[in-house]
């Protein structure tokens, strides 16, 4: 995508999500063209959505769709792809004597479409099943950050057919696809996190003078945006590279950066980031839950280092 073009699509799309979140950003996604974009720049439309989804704390459907485009569904736009559990990156299917059984997630504006993809892994190879939503059971989980809008999606011994194969590591690609986009998210909420110590800090005053003078409010600060531009840089570099390993680091760097974010600015903030007035605690709360989708931090950190172990070979250094 050209700059001025990519200028005027993340205008576009920023201006869409100031005034709506849910079913409603979904419908204005579509009226914009980002489908149409994912399928022809997949990394601007996903690099400049979910950092905005981040930074101003919205919610959409999008992450679904990203899975059912890197699945190669033939319809991504309409293709309501169960997610993994919380934690996880498996297949949320497992077939057993010819009954799926269903254990993930899903958004709540997907629920009214009448079917939904599941891939589970059979014999070594994965399978997508088209089930119908009737079927499926959901909830609410308790705990969640509520207007993301995530729903936990059970099903038992549902009856299915063979189910189409997909192709050779389309999970592992999709899985990568969603931890970039969840790793975008997760570095666009620690900007806003920040943004907002940032501001508490050059307002509010002690001892006569603004916090943002006592070092150690700088050094939290600081700290802070180190941790964001580490994520961010290392974003850049599973872009080029393209491969699940860099994916994975991107997800598990944004995941701790954003905890740290979360942690500095909190103490700078100290007792008006704990009320509801002050919108800090919207931001924790939805980090928690983003960095728990597609793998954690730390699941994904050890991963990366058994998979080390295992190999007993060091990894390439990201392109820089």
């Amino acid at each position: 995508m050209e700059a001025p073009d990519s200028e005027l699509f993340e205008t576009s799309l920023r201006h869409a999500l100031d005034r709506q979140s849910g079913a409603a950003l979904d419908q204005a996604l579509d009226d914009l063209g980002w489908r149409d974009a994912l399928t022809t720049d997949a990394q601007s439309a996903v690099s400049v959505l979910f950092a905005l989804q981040g930074f101003g704390n919205a919610s959409s459907s999008a992450l679904s769709e990203v899975v059912a485009f890197a699945l190669g569904c033939e319809d991504a736009r309409d293709a309501a792809v169960v997610l993994p559990a919380l934690g996880q990156s498996v297949p949320p299917g497992r077939l057993t004597d010819g009954t799926l059984t269903v254990r993930g997630l899903s958004l709540v504006p997907l629920m009214a479409r009448p079917t939904m993809v599941v891939v589970a892994r059979v014999d070594g190879h994965d399978r997508s099943f088209d089930i119908a939503t009737a079927d499926l059971t959901w909830r609410h989980p308790e705990g969640l950050d509520s207007p993301l809008g995530l729903v936990e999606v059970e099903g038992e011994d549902l009856t299915v057919g063979a189910g189409p194969p997909l192709d050779a590591g389309a999970w592992s690609t999709a899985v990568a696809l969603a931890q970039v986009a969840l790793a975008h998210e997760l570095v666009g909420a620690a900007r806003q996190m920040l943004e907002l110590a940032r501001a508490h800090a050059l307002e509010r005053i002690q001892f006569g003078r603004p916090i943002s003078d006592f070092q150690a409010v700088r050094h939290r600060l600081a700290e802070t945006l180190v941790a964001i531009e580490t994520a961010q840089s290392m974003l850049e570099a599973a872009w080029r590279d393209q491969s699940a390993i860099t994916a994975a680091m991107a997800k598990a760097l944004a995941g701790r950066g954003t905890r740290t974010a979360a942690r500095h600015c909190q103490q700078v903030l100290a007792g008006i980031g704990f009320t509801t007035e002050h919108e800090f605690h919207r931001y924790v709360g939805r980090v928690f839950v983003l960095d728990q989708l597609f793998g954690t931090a730390r699941s994904l950190t050890k991963d990366l280092g058994v998979h080390l172990l295992e190999s007993r070979q060091l990894m390439a250094l990201p392109p820089l």
